[in-house]
């Protein structure tokens, strides 16, 4: 179980299958049962381990990820058949639970179905309302993916009444947001925005901004539908405010493209400022149920200009404003143009007071009579010889200097042992490094390589979401409806140049 928690499956599966032997030898089937229950866990979770960072729905997984999920079906499947032969209820019912989770990921959603449903008469038997609120939602999420919406329905409210029963804000807030997308898959957008409402007022209250803005894309989704633009606009626009807030780049790219739709739809310029006071945003409270017949100001262009006195007020505060800004950016430009001159002065005036230093220090070539004919020698050499050979003359004498100036490096820098590199270097006498040197360089340094790596940040916590992402089940259900209402682009007809041809 340890080396689960931490990842080490391969090893974890060594321990769990030397005490499933230990068991049959000692004849003891608890223990027996004990360990083909913690091999069906260990490669559960290898196999969602290993499939955690696509994006694939259930039944879809690679081939390695359905290998581990199918060995924990069979161990669960082993697991179940032993405490049903010792008459042990509650692991009866753990065993069923496993194995309706493992089948709903395998695409088997009847097996789901009909284990859920016995781990569900379990519970009840037991009085487990826990246990018998997750087998009512994992029952949900089967029948979501088996198109039966109604039943799905059922079972989420199901869900909802116990986790009322238990007094758990964030659960209940899970089960509204599963109800509000399953009436949205029935087409009942008006249920689906009440159960939408009453999952973002208890995101509000816990402080969840992931699943607030879920709720906001739902919503505006609903009064799409229902042609509410207005309110649909009002959530899009939070649903966007929202996303920046906690740096979801796909939640402020959908945002963006549903505000770009409702804009064309009530004939707002894509060009014009839109904020807050313009669509009525604001985070809370909301707008009562008993608003909802109420006529809405268009805030239209034209609507703005018969509003009278108080927005021509804002706009001159605005001009006011910007016009200070004005000032204050010109007076920096002016602060930095000074800086720069005055950096520019000073070192004018440190070449001029060291000029006369730099020139005290330079040396000029006086030949006398006697050089004359050794100077006029060098010339002609330098025009017999060619000046590459006078470069590489030079070279050779300054090569010495430029030597003395180089800097000693160790042979290996690597490696910290100098008895290591000695050791080293004794056995292997060729120049170059081999494999093995590579290998053992790796080993030394391997410690520090992984010093280094930077942890992934970790998600943001979205208590009142469920864990199954219900976007994924809907995109799944209505990708056959996308794509029967998708059109082909009429082909374009050339142009004729010319004259036209005669009837």
């Amino acid at each position: 179980n340890t080396l689960k928690v931490l990842g080490k499956f391969d090893e974890a599966i060594a321990c769990c299958n030397r005490h499933l032997e230990i068991s049959r030898e000692l004849e003891d089937k608890v223990g027996e049962a004990r360990a083909l229950y913690n091999l069906g866990n260990v490669h559960h979770a290898k196999g969602k381990h290993t499939g955690r960072c696509g994006d694939q729905d259930p039944g879809e997984f690679p081939p390695e990820v359905k290998d581990s999920l199918q060995k924990a079906a069979e161990f669960y499947e082993g697991n179940l058949l032993i405490v049903r032969e010792i008459g042990d209820k509650a692991a009866q019912g753990r065993a069923c639970g496993n194995l309706g989770n493992t089948n709903y990921l395998l695409g088997n959603f009847s097996a789901a179905i009909r284990y859920h449903e016995e781990r569900l008469a379990i519970a009840k038997e037991f009085g487990d309302k826990q246990a018998e609120r997750r087998a009512y939602s994992n029952l949900g999420n089967a029948h979501i993916f088996l198109g039966e919406f109604d039943v799905a329905a059922e079972k989420y409210r199901k869900t909802l009444q116990i986790a009322k029963l238990l007094g758990d804000k964030a659960l209940e807030a899970q089960a509204c947001y599963s109800l509000g997308n399953t009436y949205t898959l029935l087409r009942d957008y008006e249920k689906a925005i009440e159960y939408h409402m009453r999952h973002l007022q208890i995101a509000q209250e816990l402080s969840d901004h992931v699943g607030e803005g879920r709720a906001c894309w739902s919503l505006g989704n609903a009064h799409t539908a229902l042609g509410n633009h207005e309110d649909a606009m009002q959530f899009a626009n939070q649903h966007l405010q929202i996303s920046k807030e906690i740096g979801d780049e796909t939640g402020q790219l959908t945002a963006q493209m549903n505000l770009a739709d409702l804009k064309q739809v009530l004939g707002i310029n894509g060009n014009q400022h839109m904020d807050e006071s313009d669509v009525g945003i604001s985070r809370r409270p909301f707008r009562r149920h008993s608003m909802e017949n109420m006529e809405l100001m268009k805030l239209t262009p034209d609507k703005k200009g018969e509003t009278g006195g108080a927005r021509p007020k804002m706009n001159k505060f605005m001009k006011s404003a910007s016009v200070a800004v004005e000032v204050d950016r010109e007076k920096k430009d002016k602060q930095m143009t000074q800086e720069e001159m005055s950096e520019d002065s000073f070192f004018d005036l440190l070449s001029k007071f060291q000029s006369r230093r730099i020139d005290d220090q330079r040396c000029s070539f006086k030949p006398t009579a006697q050089s004359e004919p050794k100077l006029e020698s060098t010339e002609n050499s330098l025009k017999e010889t060619g000046s590459e050979e006078f470069l590489d003359m030079v070279a050779g004498i300054q090569s010495s200097r430029m030597n003395d100036q180089r800097a000693e490096l160790p042979r290996y820098p690597g490696l910290n042992s100098q008895e290591v590199i000695t050791q080293y270097l004794h056995n292997q006498p060729t120049e170059e490094p081999d494999d093995a040197f590579f290998e053992m360089l790796m080993r030394c340094q391997g410690s520090r390589i992984e010093d280094q790596r930077s942890a992934m940040p970790p998600p943001r916590p979205a208590p009142t979401v469920p864990d199954e992402d219900f976007f994924s089940l809907i995109q799944k259900v209505q990708s056959s409806r996308l794509e029967e209402q998708r059109t082909t682009l009429p082909k374009l007809i050339p142009e004729t140049t010319g004259k036209k041809k005669k009837k």
